[in-house]
């Protein structure tokens, strides 16, 4: 950041409002210096100092807003190398690739099987973003005519690919209203393509085949008022990729090199000959460090492991995912069905309420916020004690939901039953099954 924490200081309105969460604004200041406080969580910073205090404190690499409508998605943003640091922010999108020579109606029944990849997973709904339609023979009419139909009949956003700028101009005519990605500027069109980007508003991907040359096409491009640009550095071959990719990522956060600050795009597509292969090279894009990954086509076999990859990849390792603490309903319980009660970690709730599901018995699970943590980790942290869960289950109103008095608990937290009892006198503890995947046959069996 530009800017130390006093030269912030001296901007912000110091009425110590404690609004933004942290008790003075020094300590905001602070905060903001060190990338730990967003600017927007001070309502009372003024105008003229807002502008300055945006500006310095931007990420080094540049957030970029792709799209419009229920899949619009933003990427780069990022401030570490290295996701442990802190975390990454904006993830990975993925883009197939519909080339203009293809039929409507094969055009229309890809869409349709594209629209119908969504996966549920730890309370989530991954699915990608992005349609590539890439102009192939230079007719601008079939261009045209396919990123209307991509833009009309779909929710996907768009990149559009083409290296006639009147192709362009008549893909941009068709689809501006999606905000779409135009790809790309090099040296030989900069100028057109900047002008393009420039008069609609639209982000455009700059190509060279060197980190020399994407730098001067950026200060260039800048210098036309534009500032939504998206790199590619033009190798296709994997380990100069890989190289050029982590290369752009340091020059922009350890270098402070604001001519590569921004995000990037990758084409696995176009560096395999076989699915698996492409895939195994989307993988090491969503690591080291692709902001938008294009595939020759979106299959589930290849989509779903790298959705997995990209959720597990962009979670705060800070902050576990979480759902919220209460009585979960599996299956229609009645006042006879069975309690039980478990930890808030996302994947914890996920798991073993789909085991609850499976085994068939409508059951009632008590979810008590344990600050994410799994069930042992919880219980050696005191988030899960017996004394909590016994005061929780009193408080949650699950009595007034069955006539019986019986609750059952994890049994990595079977330390817990004596202080659970004491709480609850009167209530019968039994202790359940170490592993989720036991749950069903135990159910089965009582």
């Amino acid at each position: 950041m530009a800017l130390t924490g006093m030269q912030i200081f001296k901007l912000l309105p110091k009425t110590n409002c404690k609004e933004c969460g942290v008790p003075t604004c020094l300590a905001f200041a602070m905060n903001l210096a060190s990338g730990k406080a967003e600017l927007d969580s001070c309502p009372y910073v003024s105008e003229e100092a807002r502008a300055q205090l945006e500006e310095a404190s931007a990420p080094p690499i540049r957030q970029v807003a792709v799209g419009k409508g229920v899949r619009a998605a933003k990427t780069g943003g990022e401030t570490v190398l290295y996701r442990h640091e802190k975390t990454f922010y904006n993830p990975t999108m993925f883009a197939g690739l519909i080339t203009s020579d293809t039929a409507t109606a094969e055009v229309e029944t890809k869409l349709k099987c594209w629209n119908a990849l969504q996966y549920e997973r730890v309370g989530l709904n991954l699915r990608p973003e992005l349609a590539a339609v890439k102009d192939v023979n230079g007719d601008k009419d079939a261009f045209a005519a396919l990123a209307k139909l991509v833009a009309e009949t779909s929710e996907f956003n768009l990149v559009l690919m083409s290296e006639d700028a009147g192709v362009m101009a008549a893909g941009i005519e068709a689809c501006g209203f999606k905000r779409p990605v135009i790809y790309a500027a090099t040296e030989g069109n900069v100028d057109v393509y900047g002008k393009l980007a420039l008069d609609n508003e639209l982000p455009l991907v700059v190509k060279s085949d060197s980190i020399d040359g994407l730098m001067a096409l950026t200060d260039k491009l800048t210098g036309m008022g534009l500032k939504d640009l998206i790199l590619d550095p033009g190798s296709r071959e994997v380990k100069q990729a890989l190289e050029d990719m982590v290369a752009l990522r340091r020059a922009a956060l350890k270098d402070g090199n604001r001519s590569l600050g921004f995000p990037t795009i990758a084409f696995p597509c176009e560096m395999a000959t076989n699915r698996d292969m492409e895939a195994l090279i989307a993988g090491m894009y969503v690591s080291k460090y692709g902001g938008i990954v294009v595939l020759s086509d979106l299959e589930t076999e290849v989509l779903f492991p790298l959705l997995l990859e990209r959720l597990n990849i962009f979670t705060d390792p800070q902050r576990p995912m979480t759902v919220t603490e209460g009585i979960y309903e599996i299956g229609a319980p009645d006042e006879n069905s069975p309690v039980l009660v478990t930890t808030n970690f996302a994947l914890t709730y996920f798991i073993v309420s789909g085991e609850v599901e499976a085994s068939k018995v409508p059951s009632w699970l008590l979810i008590k916020d344990s600050e994410g943590l799994s069930v042992l980790t919880a219980w050696a942290a005191g988030k899960f004690s017996g004394d909590d869960v016994g005061i929780f289950v009193k408080k949650c109103g699950i009595a007034d939901k069955v006539k019986h008095t019986e609750l059952i608990i994890p049994g990595y937290a079977a330390a817990i039953v004596a202080d659970v009892e004491e709480e609850l006198p009167g209530w019968t503890i039994t202790v359940g099954p170490r592993e989720a995947a036991h749950l069903a046959g135990f159910l089965k069996a009582r």
